[in-house]
């Protein structure tokens, strides 16, 4: 497991499970020739996208950002559309860090697409069950409401058995919430209606985690959005916004599904990695 010590808050990479998508639909109408020399394909155009739920351990809370794929809940069909080639091992990585599912008090869901929210629940018996049963989950309003009222568009990725069992758990917010001191959620929409983005702040520094407006390090550019996003203008907007604020300010990124960084830092002018914690290399 990867860790990063952010002066008092430590950031750990949990196994959330691992996706194979096509990249076509992660860097929407930019061209193969381009993006795929900056992050590579398989012979059958798939890219590696990991699921990692970071753990960050800050002032006695034990916080978890996103849950992961889960563990025993897809079908063999989703398990193809997906590319998944490994489910999630977050309850075990929690057990070998002296930890369990239920000393997790915070949730921090930047949206609830599948792959970001089928680990907060588990089966057990003929239902599900909540696999952070003494957490609040916190999620922008918008996105509470259309995890259960999704629309035609939506229902594929927005599955009950993920919010059902969890309902009582749930915190919402509208513009931004601060569930602890040092932790803001910000609403951006963008790639979900109810998307948001998540500051961490310690030691006169901040971590930027963009979410799904920029799931990996090659998504820098702010008009490469992915053909999954709902809104992807409000996702350009929202991104060009943050990545010249955190550029000017030297913040960190985060990232859940980059499968060769954990957490970087550009240049000003953005063209340059000064700092970084690689998951692995390249292989092109």
């Amino acid at each position: 497991m990867d860790k990063f010590q952010f002066h008092d808050m430590a950031l750990t990479w949990l196994d959330g499970g691992t996706t194979w998508l096509d990249g076509g639909t992660m860097f929407g109408v930019v061209p193969k020739v381009i993006w795929s020399k900056r992050y590579p394909a398989n012979e059958q155009n798939q890219i590696e996208l990991p699921t990692h739920p970071i753990l960050v351990q800050y002032n006695g809370h034990n916080i978890i950002i996103d849950s992961g794929l889960g563990d025993g809940k897809l079908t063999d069909r989703q398990k193809r559309n997906l590319g998944v080639s490994s489910e999630s091992q977050v309850e075990e990585n929690l057990a070998e860090l002296g930890l369990s599912a239920a000393d997790i008090d915070l949730v921090l869901m930047t949206h609830l697409h599948g792959d970001h929210a089928a680990g907060l629940t588990k089966p057990q018996g003929d239902g599900y069950v909540s696999v952070f049963p003494n957490a609040k989950i916190y999620v922008s309003a918008v996105e509470w409401e259309e995890m259960q009222h999704p629309n035609i568009r939506s229902r594929n990725t927005y599955w009950k058995e993920n919010w059902e069992p969890v309902a009582g758990q749930v915190e919402t917010f509208d513009k931004q919430a601060s569930p602890v001191e040092g932790i803001t959620m910000i609403h951006t929409g963008g790639h979900s209606n109810g998307h948001s983005v998540i500051k961490l702040e310690s030691g006169g520094e901040t971590i930027l985690h963009m979410g799904d407006i920029m799931p990996t390090h090659s998504h820098q550019n702010p008009l490469w959005v992915l053909a999954f996003d709902d809104y992807p203008m409000d996702s350009i907007y929202a991104k060009e916004k943050l990545m010249k604020e955190a550029l000017a300010n030297g913040y960190y990124f985060t990232f859940y599904h980059d499968a060769y960084y954990r957490i970087l830092k550009w240049s000003e002018d953005g063209k340059e990695i000064t700092e970084s914690v690689q998951y692995k290399e390249k292989q092109f």
